[in-house]
């Protein structure tokens, strides 16, 4: 603590400090080119990885809902109807049939 007095006499406060603010600059600098560079890096990395993934994951859900929207489509020209769990509930000639009979009595 000494030296630290002697040396601000000697050469003032400003320049004792300056010296003091470098040091502490060249440390942080250190200390982000060697721990924290190398972590961003890889993380990087394994960003990119991500993203990749969730691109074909989003394809093959594009690819999936085509597919759906085909069966779905077929089904619809052929006239069936099909419930959530794939059993036949009636095909859409005979459900118009029930719907104006309905409407005829009521």
């Amino acid at each position: 603590m000494e030296e630290l007095a002697t040396a601000i006499g000697q050469y003032g406060f400003p320049i004792i400090a300056a010296g003091g603010l470098g040091y502490f600059i060249l440390y942080i600098w250190r200390w982000v080119t060697e721990e924290v560079d190398p972590v961003i890096s890889e993380s990087h990395m394994t960003l990119i990885a991500l993203i990749d993934r969730v691109r074909m994951l989003d394809n093959d859900l594009i690819r999936l809902q085509t597919k759906l929207n085909m069966i779905l489509q077929q089904q619809e020209e052929k006239g069936e109807r099909y419930d959530k769990v794939g059993t036949e509930l009636a095909s859409t000639s005979d459900t118009s049939n029930d719907s104006t009979e309905s409407d005829s009595t009521g």
